[in-house]
């Protein structure tokens, strides 16, 4: 299996662990914050997916972030969440969490399958060479291509990963292994 084929295979991962979050939650569990001040699992949904989308937006083209489908496909408006382009709730306080609402779940889950869909696309056209491109020197060692592409997963499957716990203590939910 090649590395295009192994990123496109663990991108998946993270949807179908917020498809199995999601399916029949309630509004208040939607956004519920455990503990008054943990992320919700409408803003770890949500968050997965604008990092997602903003980092593959700007490794597809730097100075081209109208290109995000955060903007060119108005996600934010479907979802009614009132953020600019280059917010993705990276030093959100626990006012900034409870203030994200979305009426719909499955816009959640949509969006983030976008996104998902404009990773594999992303990935599809890229060559072992461009994997190994340096793309961020600010970090010892320099951060590659291919290594930013794993991070994105991460950190897209860690929230999902919180988020299922949270459904767990909020609901008494399994997600069925």
């Amino acid at each position: 299996m090649d590395a295009q084929a192994v990123l496109i295979d663990s991108v998946n991962r993270p949807v179908d662990t917020a498809r199995t979050v999601l399916k029949e939650i309630s509004g208040e569990t939607l956004h519920a914050m455990p503990g008054g001040r943990a992320n919700s699992i409408a803003w770890l949904v949500w968050h997965a997916a604008r990092q997602m989308d903003i980092q593959v937006a700007w490794l597809a083209d730097a100075e081209q972030l109208d290109k995000q489908l955060w903007v060119a496909g108005g996600w934010g408006e479907r979802l009614g969440i009132d953020c600019g382009p280059t917010s993705i709730g990276f030093g959100d306080t626990a006012e900034d969490v409870a203030a994200l609402r979305v009426e719909d779940p499955a816009l959640l889950l949509d969006y983030l399958q976008a996104c998902t869909e404009a990773f594999k696309t992303y990935v599809s056209g890229l060559s072992a060479a461009d994997l190994d491109e340096v793309i961020d020197t600010k970090w010892n060692p320099p951060v590659t291509r291919g290594v930013r592409l794993v991070s994105i997963i991460d950190d897209a499957g860690t929230h999902l990963g919180q988020a299922a716990y949270a459904r767990g203590q909020l609901d008494g939910w399994s997600i069925g292994f």
